[in-house]
């Protein structure tokens, strides 16, 4: 890849980690190294805006890691709408690009609102089906505050993501109930069963009905593929037919920023000073967790278990990277 692009997809994967969101961060290296070396995703892949008409662009990510045509298109939006005050950019030829709030944080640092969704490989049954025929299509958003942390939400439309259950696998760890289906359509908290089933929508039908309409979004207002469209989990996903959706609102087109920042930290803190249930503590707004946890995480190293770093260090050598340092390091 070229210097900047490795970057970006380095950057968004320590982003993930230093949030504690180990499911979209390194533990993806040995996966993305596939897709780069086998799977036909094109390393130097170059997005390129295919239609542009005023708040609304269309763009091709040329095949490039999700992520390159991701922050592309989102800094294409945050540009524009501070022409326009909301603009939207839909991206097809894209492929997986991780963590949404990624991207609608970008928006945050330029005063905005961001918006962000992506299609994902079938994982998911509609209320009452038995087969893969939704992705779990997240949904991010992320709202500027003034004194406090953002609000930052970013979640798939099922109990669990599948990087999830991963780590719960690689940990030992039971899932919580009501996250998965095994392969019979049954409930279980076995991360291996799990991973050979089904995911279950979050609140029934409400959820599989958003994560189709998130399909929607993200996939047929660029062309891109939809569904069973992208492949499967046996298989895998088919490179360069991801699709994704941003959206930049810009906030000084409808009021006083600074004004609309400080009524935001009113709400948030209105949350913080709510009566609290028996035995809770605190009372977290979105994102307000991932935000401490990149603080102590900067300060203290990131947490990853041995079998993401085996896994790091089995990739580097299959790609000619030195690890002897490395393992040095973990020995020493």
């Amino acid at each position: 890849m070229r210097d900047a692009d490795s970057a970006l997809l380095a950057d968004s994967l320590v982003t993930a980690d230093l949030s504690g969101t180990h499911s979209h961060g390194v533990l993806r290296v040995p996966e993305y190294v596939k897709k780069l070396t086998v799977d036909g995703v094109d390393p130097e892949g170059t997005p390129k805006i295919v239609s542009d008409r005023g708040g609304a662009i269309v763009i091709d990510g040329g095949n490039s890691m999700g992520q390159i045509g991701s922050a592309f298109a989102m800094r294409r939006g945050i540009e524009r709408s501070k022409t326009t005050g909301i603009a939207a950019a839909a991206v097809r030829g894209s492929n997986h690009n991780g963590a949404l709030n990624y991207y609608t944080e970008m928006a945050v640092e330029h005063g905005m609102i961001g918006i962000a969704t992506t299609n994902a490989l079938p994982t998911m049954a509609p209320e009452g089906g038995a087969e893969r025929i939704l992705g779990i299509d997240p949904l991010a958003v992320s709202i500027p505050a003034k004194n406090e942390f953002p609000i930052s939400y970013d979640a798939a439309f099922s109990g669990t993501a599948h990087g999830k259950i991963r780590v719960y696998a690689q940990k030992g760890l039971e899932l919580e109930d009501g996250w998965a289906l095994d392969a019979r359509g049954q409930p279980t908290t076995d991360p291996l069963a799990a991973m050979d089933g089904l995911l279950t929508p979050i609140g029934g039908y409400k959820g599989a009905s958003l994560a189709l309409i998130m399909g929607i979004l993200s996939s047929m207002l660029s062309g891109a593929a939809y569904g069973t469209e992208l492949g499967n989990m046996e298989d895998g996903p088919e490179a360069g037919k991801d699709g994704h959706f941003f959206m930049a609102i810009n906030v000084e087109f409808f009021v006083e920023p600074e004004d609309f920042k400080e009524r935001v930290d009113r709400a948030i803190q209105q949350v913080h000073n709510t009566r609290k249930a028996p035995g809770v503590d605190r009372i977290w707004m979105p994102g307000e967790r991932e935000f401490l946890t990149r603080i102590e995480n900067s300060e203290k190293g990131i947490p990853l278990s041995e079998v993401t770093i085996d896994d790091l260090l089995a990739i580097a050598r299959t790609v000619g990277v030195n690890v002897e340092r490395f393992e040095a390091d973990l020995n020493g």
